[in-house]
């Protein structure tokens, strides 16, 4: 005899909630950048990304970068708690929190890179669902989530895309030319 329920044998493994969907990125009432383009070439320009790296970058009031660190991604990560988990690593090594303060002033927005697709994925939604808790959990307000492909760059949930900057081509070692590949690169902008 069995209690309980039983649950409907499916081949995808169950979705844990930690995953934000383009409707409910848009609904959460992110902060539009004034200049994407200046925020994603001076980002692209400090840390030259290859197709699996990731930028996690702090923004003052003003919208200039005040801190950054990029990392490369090893896997996919399709849990948002993964997500949040590293970038607040990455955070607490390059800026202090903001936790005491009323409301936040600084702002986290985050640049993923890979080799194609400008669509959302799931992959993107668990990055979106960590930006977010870690941006709560650090005291800094969540900021835009943007794509870096070889055709170029764009801000999820909004329609504001370019061609240039893109992702850092393959040398002939398989790492990016000049990129930060295999290492985790911190920048301070003061």
């Amino acid at each position: 005899m069995t209690f309980g329920f039983a649950s409907p044998h499916t081949d995808s493994p169950p979705r844990l909630g930690r995953v934000l969907e383009p409707a409910e990125w848009a609904a959460a009432g992110i902060p539009l950048l004034r200049n994407p383009r200046e925020v994603v070439t001076g980002l692209h320009t400090r840390h030259r990304p290859g197709p699996t790296t990731t930028v996690v970058a702090v923004l003052g009031p003003d919208e200039r970068l005040v801190a950054s660190a990029s990392f490369t991604r090893s896997g996919s990560r399709s849990d948002g708690w993964e997500c949040r988990n590293v970038l607040l690593s990455q955070l607490r090594r390059i800026i202090p929190h903001d936790l005491r303060r009323r409301r936040p002033v600084r702002t986290a927005v985050l640049l993923c890179s890979r080799e194609s697709g400008s669509g959302w994925t799931e992959e993107d939604g668990a990055w979106m669902w960590g930006l977010r808790d870690a941006c709560m959990l650090h005291g800094l307000r969540c900021g835009a989530y943007m794509t870096l492909t070889r055709a170029g760059w764009q801000v999820l949930g909004e329609e504001r895309c370019g061609r240039r900057p893109a992702v850092v081509p393959a040398g002939r070692n398989g790492r990016p030319e000049g990129g930060a590949h295999g290492r985790t690169s911190r920048t301070a902008v003061r």
